[in-house]
């Protein structure tokens, strides 16, 4: 029998649906005012990766947008492996969401509002193709600057991503594949899902500030630490990338990845540098192995709504 979620299952209004039917609200202030927050964690070979670390995440973030999920940390901790379940693959790609929800018609007071919660699975996806993982990344840095931290907390995972957009559209008019933002100074920021790392006399080091403490971030900072790498987060001038030994992402969506050419011009000796093929292949084995990992549980938790 065809699994009817294997393309993916969403979590709306306490039951589970394919992901190509799920719907929100369109008065959901999350929908229209981006008034939302996120957080994806990743499942490979039937491991949650740091998954208490994510919830931890999320309920920082709602914290910081004062909002408040109707389902407790156990609650959610079942949805996201009742979604796993259905979706019934080793490897997935997970995403629980906060929205501000709507008021009553007529008051636009956001205290007024009645929080939601959202969730969904679909099979792991990664930023890179495995073709542009083995030869690396075309990398752009546009000129666009990302939202100020003054304006929106970037350490909130929230859905303001016009600016990524428009980077996006410049990075691929001028043969790229992917983008980099820049803040006010010209300091590099971040990409749209990714952190970015540059290698330079074997110090790596990464943006400190208007960026994503992002979670494949901080496991490269722990890697760093067990292989006596020396990685700092710093401010990093858009330019300096110019004179980097190799240049990678990290991203739930694929881990580690390299670039090899920025804005056309070849990092190193244009493929994937020795660090990061390390790196890379040391989280993924470290993965494999069951490292900061939870199982997926395998029987459903008591409350669990049977699949339909």
């Amino acid at each position: 029998m065809t699994n009817p979620f294997g393309d993916g299952v969403a979590f709306i209004d306490d039951d589970y649906c394919p992901v190509a039917e799920a719907r929100i609200p369109l008065l959901d202030w999350g929908f229209l005012r981006s008034d939302a927050n996120q957080d994806t964690v990743t499942v490979w070979k039937g491991l949650f990766f740091r998954l208490d670390d994510h919830l931890d995440r999320f309920q920082r973030n709602l914290d910081k947008l004062r909002m408040t999920c109707p389902y407790g940390r156990d609650e959610q901790r079942e949805i996201l492996m009742a979604l796993v379940r259905r979706l019934d693959r080793e490897d997935a790609y997970v995403q629980m969401i906060g929205t501000r929800g709507r008021p009553p018609v007529g008051v636009r007071d956001p205290r007024a509002c009645v929080n939601r919660y959202y969730a969904f699975c679909i099979p792991y996806m990664s930023i890179a193709t495995p073709e542009a993982r083995a030869r690396g990344l075309h990398l752009v840095v546009s000129d666009i600057c990302r939202v100020p931290p003054e304006s929106v907390d970037p350490t909130v995972k929230h859905y303001h991503w016009l600016d990524f957009e428009m980077g996006l559209f410049q990075a691929y008019d001028r043969g790229g594949e992917t983008v980099v933002l820049v803040d006010r100074d010209g300091n590099l920021t971040e990409g749209p899902g990714f952190n970015i790392f540059r290698v330079r006399d074997g110090r790596l080091e990464t943006p400190a500030g208007g960026v994503l403490d992002g979670m494949t971030r901080k496991t490269v900072f722990e890697l760093c630490a067990e292989t006596n790498v020396d990685c700092r987060p710093t401010t990093l001038p858009a330019a300096s990338l110019a004179g980097s030994d190799e240049v990678f992402l990290s991203s739930s969506a694929g881990g580690i990845m390299p670039v090899t050419t920025v804005d056309g011009r070849r990092v190193g000796d244009g493929a994937p540098g020795p660090l990061t093929t390390r790196l890379d292949k040391l989280y993924w084995s470290k993965r494999a192995a069951g490292w900061h990992g939870t199982p997926v549980d395998v029987e459903p938790a008591a409350g669990d709504a049977a699949t339909s």
